[in-house]
């Protein structure tokens, strides 16, 4: 019987195993080795509290493993299938069963893709699906925006703060944001708006990383080409939240509901942290922060059913 199981290996789950290692707790941290998290794949990180030089996302995630090993905390890779019971709890995975008084869930979100090899290929060097984390690296250059919604808007009205110009392509002839910020987006200045364009591929090569892209046309299937140094995904997130099914609240997106100003879900016991609750902020020091708050909500719990 563990007294605590934190599913996930990124900087939620990492800095809850270090927070209940430190408390005595024993925790067992399972992570799936086919699933590389955001910050594994993410090269330069400059805005990670402690490193005015800079460090490399998936060092943040080597330095975190080993502060919680170093505590007690127990690691093991294993995919977890699903979670029933009403506490304690029983979690299936593909190793076996694993019986927990609480269970810490940090399994975080993964951005939509296009499906584009290309893409895959430039991931990190030019391709991107956060602009507060990158845009700073564009300052005076050429970039793009894919998508139509809110936060695509957003995201190209926060980037014109460093690129010289932002393009927002769109694969219809209307945007999907609010009229509020569709308007903001459409008066701005830096901004150039391409309709009716689908990205057919992600150009580029290994010494500058993208340069541009083809587009297609959707209403006339005319390519065209475009150039640019910084390619921004922004056409939503998908939480990693499936093996759940309805064992907690979720929303209509998938995202774990939580009980507002703490990571409790619907089920006692049960917490949630980082990604796949955030919907908001989705940022590596955001979900340490909430990998703590999971930690002492379970310190807290285990404390009173003493």
């Amino acid at each position: 019987m563990q007294k605590v199981t934190i599913i996930g290996h990124g900087p939620a789950g990492l800095t809850a195993a270090i927070y209940t290692a430190r408390a005595g707790l024993d925790p067992l941290v399972l992570s799936s080795s086919s699933e590389l998290g955001q910050l594994d794949q993410t090269t330069d990180v400059e805005n990670f509290p402690g490193f005015p030089d800079g460090i490399m996302g998936p060092e943040i995630i080597v330095n975190m493993h080993k502060q919680a090993e170093k505590f007690g905390a127990k690691f093991k890779i294993s995919h977890v299938l699903e979670i029933s019971g009403n506490g304690p709890y029983t979690l299936k995975t593909d190793s076996g069963e694993i019986q927990s008084q609480t269970i810490i869930i940090a399994t975080g979100a993964k951005p939509k893709k296009l499906g584009l090899k290309s893409e895959e290929k430039y991931w990190g060097q030019g391709v991107t699906a956060c602009a507060v984390c990158d845009g700073f690296f564009y300052k005076g250059l050429d970039i793009v925006v894919i998508g139509g919604g809110d936060s695509a808007c957003e995201e190209a009205i926060y980037l014109t703060k460093f690129a010289s110009k932002v393009t927002l392509i769109h694969r219809r002839d209307k945007l999907r944001a609010s009229k509020v910020m569709a308007d903001k987006v459409k008066a701005h200045p830096k901004v150039d708006i391409l309709w009716n364009k689908t990205v057919k591929e992600v150009l580029g090569n290994e010494n500058d990383g993208v340069t541009g892209a083809l587009l297609t046309d959707t209403v006339t299937s005319k390519e065209s080409q475009i150039s640019f140094s910084g390619f921004f995904l922004s056409i939503g997130h998908i939480p990693n939240t499936g093996f759940l099914g309805n064992f907690v609240n979720k929303d209509e997106e998938g995202y774990v509901i939580v009980e507002s100003g703490t990571t409790k879900t619907s089920k006692e016991g049960i917490f949630s942290a980082g990604d796949l609750s955030d919907k908001v902020y989705r940022q590596a020091i955001t979900a340490a922060g909430q990998g703590c708050m999971s930690a002492l909500d379970s310190e807290r719990y285990i404390a009173e059913k003493s």
